[in-house]
């Protein structure tokens, strides 16, 4: 028979402990089974057996393992920051902290769009020292070209939007859980889709020019390589814009971005600067494999799949912590609780969604050899994204395993040798020479 107390059933605790690592569990495995279903089946041969020290330059591949490993610890200490900060907050402390949080409590709609926008600043706040020492490393490599001045002002910027953002998460939070106190959770779910959806539309044109300037890829090479791969492949291309990616960084990249209307690539600057024919092929290439396979609605598919168990998860458990911080559902002084969770529950769902971003892009690699024919300008691609981005090109670890989104640059190349076997295409002598 269980214990009772004097303040009512003992084992409600132990109940609710069950409830959130079951509920964790099951969000787990429908993390793995969406990543499952979702991902691109494998056409074509299994990558060869590469080494990085015959591809790239030993002494510039362990500057770029120092750099980008000391990156990755800074990452998490910025994280644990941020979570011990929300942790606090949650419990109480500090006390005028919480006395700041309970005076929203009169009119808790608003309070909860005051109280989350400050807790979003305050985060930005806690996260400067190691954003900072992430940035002057990377001006110390060549990576970065940005001013001190540059780089604040855009991370002013972005703690502005995300305290908006914030504003308005925390009112629809604190409504929904005011309005439908057992069930805000599902409709919680509906918001996380609605919003994928949206941001992933609206992003392109409205909070992408904030930050860089775009533009249409001018007449030239490369605009003629786009349009003649998008004619050869069968694929709706939409716009094709070059965005000014020099103005803070010498490293070369490009992406697709938008869906509907909204859809396009987008080009480095630096990468149209200094690629030549079959690298740039190689990248757009690339890019026309993830329009042609829908992969930005294949990620939207995959939030929509794994969001309902995570906000079960975020419910239940940001219920338990609020009450153990002396607060409740519906209070301003809650949101913490649920920023917590919020934070810890999309970490978890976002290293399964690597492992799906990792199969697409693969995908989109395998994409790319077939409608070049060349896997000699795909090896020069990750030769080139490997020494302008001060990449690892093998990096190894459990960490490196979880937070990696795309294949290794040593299992890139692995797969245009393995096309170029099964082709008959002789590739020859590395194009960058090893250090001798």
């Amino acid at each position: 028979m269980a214990r009772r107390g004097p303040s009512g059933d003992e084992s409600a605790p132990v109940a609710r402990f069950v409830a959130v690592v079951l509920i964790a569990v099951a969000a787990a495995a429908a993390a793995e089974l969406a990543v499952h279903l979702l991902e691109p089946a494998e056409v074509g041969p299994s990558p060869l057996p590469v080494t990085a020290d015959r591809w790239f330059d030993s002494d510039a591949t362990a500057a770029a393992k120092a750099y980008r490993d000391g990156q990755h610890i800074l990452y998490l200490i910025g994280f644990g920051v941020e979570l011990a900060a929300l942790t606090l907050l949650a419990l109480g402390r500090p006390p005028a902290a919480r006395r700041l949080l309970d005076r929203l409590a009169p009119r808790p709609v608003l309070g909860a769009a005051v109280a989350a926008a400050g807790i979003s600043l305050l985060l930005a706040l806690l996260a400067l020292p190691t954003g900072l020492i992430a940035h002057e490393r990377s001006v110390d490599v060549g990576l970065s070209t940005q001013g001190l001045g540059g780089w604040l002002a855009d991370r002013g910027k972005g703690a502005a939007i995300a305290a908006l953002l914030a504003a308005a998460g925390g009112m629809i939070l604190i409504g929904l859980q005011r309005r439908l106190p057992r069930l805000w959770w599902l409709a919680g779910t509906g918001v996380v889709i609605a919003y994928a959806f949206v941001s992933t539309w609206l992003a392109p044109v409205v909070l992408a020019p904030v930050f860089n300037d775009f533009e249409e890829l001018p007449p030239g090479p490369a605009r003629r390589a786009v349009l003649d791969l998008a004619e050869r492949s069968g694929v709706e291309v939409g716009h094709v814009y070059v965005v000014d990616a020099s103005r803070r960084s010498s490293g070369v990249n490009a992406y697709v971005d938008g869906i509907g209307s909204s859809r396009r690539v987008v080009l480095y600057d630096n990468l149209v600067d200094r690629a030549d024919g079959p690298v740039l092929r190689a990248v757009v290439a690339h890019e026309l494999g993830h329009v042609a396979h829908s992969d930005l609605p294949r990620g939207l598919l995959f939030v929509a799949m794994v969001a309902p168990l995570g906000m079960l998860l975020v419910a239940v458990a940001g219920t338990a912590l609020a009450g153990r911080g002396g607060s409740r559902a519906g209070l301003p002084s809650a949101i913490p609780a649920y920023a917590l969770l919020i934070a810890v529950v999309a970490f978890g769902l976002n290293l399964a969604g690597n492992q799906l971003s990792r199969s697409v892009e693969a995908s989109a690699d395998r994409f790319a050899l077939g409608l070049t024919g060349d896997p000699r300008g795909f090896v020069e691609l990750q030769q080139r994204l490997v020494a302008d981005n001060r990449s690892d090109p093998d990096p190894s670890g459990t960490l490196d395993d979880l937070l990696r989104t795309h294949p290794t640059a040593v299992q890139r190349i692995g797969a245009a040798l393995a096309y170029a076997e099964q082709r008959g295409i002789a590739l020859g002598e590395p194009a960058f020479a090893p250090a001798r």
